[in-house]
């Protein structure tokens, strides 16, 4: 911008220091050259004005930007392409890794617990009823009393110092029980047999 300038005000003089010495050796020969002349200033001056002008306007746009408050102090933020990971996200990370017994398995205390398939019978502890949405309680070496009813459990699950009231102890069984249903297990057993209850696998932590 400064170069161009210059060259606009070395043109400029240029054609003010030729003006006198046409205007006194062409007379009226040369009469028109001293309308050019002034044409040709006044394009150059028009020039130099618009270059000035856009100096001007590009200095006030740097010191409006510079000045303005909210562009200092508000950082820009950079996105980031990968996109970050949320509790809810996170969370359904976690549920995509968890797996869930197939067929499902109960079984006495003897009975290792785990994820159950037809190769690796494992017995489930991670029961969930679909009935009552309580998860399952089960109590290694105990068995349930026979008075046990729907009422005993509804009003005092999950309180194990309430439940022990009905719970006999024997050794390699398993009581098993929700809000709404109850068995006592002694070996293994897939529980597709039991038709009644309405048990299902929680998924397992992998």
């Amino acid at each position: 911008m400064a170069e161009d300038l210059d060259q606009l005000l070395d043109e400029v003089e240029r054609w003010l220091c030729r003006l006198p010495e046409r205007g006194a050796a062409g007379g009226q020969r040369h009469g028109g050259g001293e309308e050019a002349a002034m044409a040709k200033e006044g394009r150059s001056a028009k020039l130099l004005m618009r270059a000035d002008s856009g100096e001007e306007d590009i200095d006030d746009i740097i010191n409006e930007i510079c000045n303005d408050s909210s562009f200092a102090k508000s950082p820009l933020k950079l996105k980031s392409s990968s996109p970050s990971l949320t509790p809810e996200s996170n969370s359904a990370v976690v549920q995509a890794h968890r797996k869930r017994c197939c067929p499902v398995y109960l079984g006495g205390s003897s009975s290792p617990c785990g994820i159950g398939t037809n190769i690796s019978k494992r017995t489930c502890d991670q029961l969930r009823c679909i009935a009552c949405d309580f998860r399952v309680s089960l109590f290694n070496d105990y068995i349930w009393d026979q008075s046990c009813d729907y009422l005993f459990f509804r009003n005092n699950m999950p309180e194990l110092s309430k439940l022990r009231a009905k719970m006999i102890k024997k050794k390699g069984a398993r009581a098993y029980a929700c809000q709404c249903s109850w068995r006592s297990i002694d070996e293994l057993t897939d529980l597709q047999t039991d038709q009644q209850l309405r048990w299902v696998c929680g998924k397992h932590p992998e």
